[in-house]
């Protein structure tokens, strides 16, 4: 059979849909792996979220075309531009965001020494979900993919572009294949999408917390975790539907952009910065003990000092466990790379490493609270160390745990013994 090597660039999404391509290769007998040598056939799923993205991923298609290997590339980039791919030696199928499940139906046909031809990279807008699943997964959580597609159009984004409008995957089809990963093993599924708080949104009257509770019913011993949330699905009706599922993890990822209402305005974001607050306040009254993590962008084009210690003062105010902080990136096509008051590269730098002092600070401080006392927690353990093992527990916190044997993906009771850079060190209570 042949040797195909599968590369991904870009989000959860992107990596859940090659992992979902890899087990039905592996299901029809092929040999996947993640070389970029000795393989007859290569696919590259791709990323196009920022100019450095793209560039990436074409560095990616040249070297597995250079291989030798026949080379397949689909994905975000090539809805929004193709970059003449195809003229490259080896590039023999090019296809876009929809219908990413037929790179197998290719594969089946480059065995069969059959013709191929690249479909029109045309917008996902009039497709439906398009159905895949996953039944094993390497690492000590899994992530589903419910949902596809965004329709918020923020001005530094080309996403929409590339994956079209909100679909998602039925509620029944979700708890199908979660139950079967819990079954096989798994202790944390994690609801994820390019817009996951749009769950529900074409289906009918149900919404995201009404997939979150149904997944909480399944039976067996798991937590539930989220993708990114757009502040503005929290409101009391969310949080209380949230509060009474008790596998939900107590940890939620917002997307944050910036504390600046001002800013956010210019970004097209959907809310203010009062309401990053007010979602956070009624999550922190729902759920005792929530933790949370953010996007946060600085630089944008016309962000001012002013502004820039907006989010600040958020950072300060709401105590992220992790902020993820990219300096504003220009991406060709996007309205903000439009915008006539750039900022400089140089200042975008200085204010992402003032913000990153910032969010160290504050990651300990949340740390040092939520564990005051250091009571017993149960972590989820991940990878083998030399003299410990990492872990998380349901509020994203970061372990090192000593003197334990567990395997990957099990739960441990462990006691915290010291805190240091906002990461715990902790022992198995059975140990003490």
């Amino acid at each position: 059979m042949l040797k195909i090597g599968i590369h991904t660039l870009g989000c959860k999404v992107s990596q859940y849909e090659s992992a979902a391509i890899k087990e039905e290769l592996e299901r029809r007998g092929y040999t996947v792996t993640d070389s970029f040598t000795g393989c007859d056939i290569q696919i590259i799923n791709t990323c196009t979220v920022t100019a450095e993205a793209d560039r990436k991923c074409c560095s990616a298609v040249r070297r597995a075309a250079r291989s030798g290997a026949k080379t397949l590339v689909i994905g975000c980039m090539t809805e929004i531009d193709s970059h003449d791919l195809e003229t490259l030696d080896n590039v023999i199928y090019v296809s876009g965001t929809a219908k990413k499940m037929k790179t197998v139906e290719i594969v089946d046909r480059i065995a069969a020494s059959l013709p191929i031809s690249s479909p029109a990279c045309a917008p996902a807008d009039k497709e439906i979900f398009e159905a895949m699943s996953i039944s094993s997964f390497d690492r000590t959580r899994a992530y589903i993919k419910v949902e596809d597609g965004c329709e918020s159009h923020c001005s530094y984004c080309i996403i929409p572009k590339a994956r079209g409008k909100i679909r998602s995957k039925t509620k029944e089809d979700t708890l199908e294949e979660a139950g079967r990963l819990i079954r096989g093993g798994c202790h944390e599924i994690v609801l994820t999408g390019i817009e996951v708080d749009a769950w529900g949104r074409d289906l009918g009257v149900e919404r995201l917390p009404d997939l979150i509770e149904a997944v909480n019913a399944l039976p067996g011993n798991f937590r539930i975790r989220l993708g990114s949330l757009d502040p503005v699905i929290v409101d009391e009706a969310f949080c209380a539907t949230l509060s009474t599922c008790k596998k939900l993890a107590p940890h939620f990822h917002l997307s944050v952009q910036s504390g600046s209402s001002r800013t956010l305005a210019r970004m097209r974001r959907r809310y203010n910065a009062d309401q990053i607050y007010r979602a956070v306040s009624l999550l922190r009254a729902a759920i005792p003990g929530v933790c949370f993590t953010c996007d946060i962008i600085v630089g944008f084009p016309g962000e001012n000092e002013e502004d820039f210690l907006e989010t600040c003062r958020l950072a300060e105010d709401i105590g992220f466990l992790h902020m993820h902080i990219f300096p504003y990136s220009k991406r060709p096509g996007t309205p903000a790379a439009e915008m006539s008051d750039q900022i400089s590269a140089s200042e975008r730098k200085r204010r992402a490493a003032l913000l990153a002092e910032i969010a160290e600070k504050k990651k300990h401080e949340t740390v040092l609270e939520a564990l005051s006392g250091f009571p017993v927690c149960r972590v989820l353990t991940e990878t083998k160390e030399e003299t410990f093992i990492t872990a998380h527990d349901g509020r994203f916190i970061e372990f090192r745990i000593f003197d334990c044997y567990a395997e990957r993906g099990e739960f441990v009771d462990v006691r915290p013994f010291a805190v240091e850079r906002g990461i715990c060190f902790a022992r198995p209570v059975k140990d003490l």
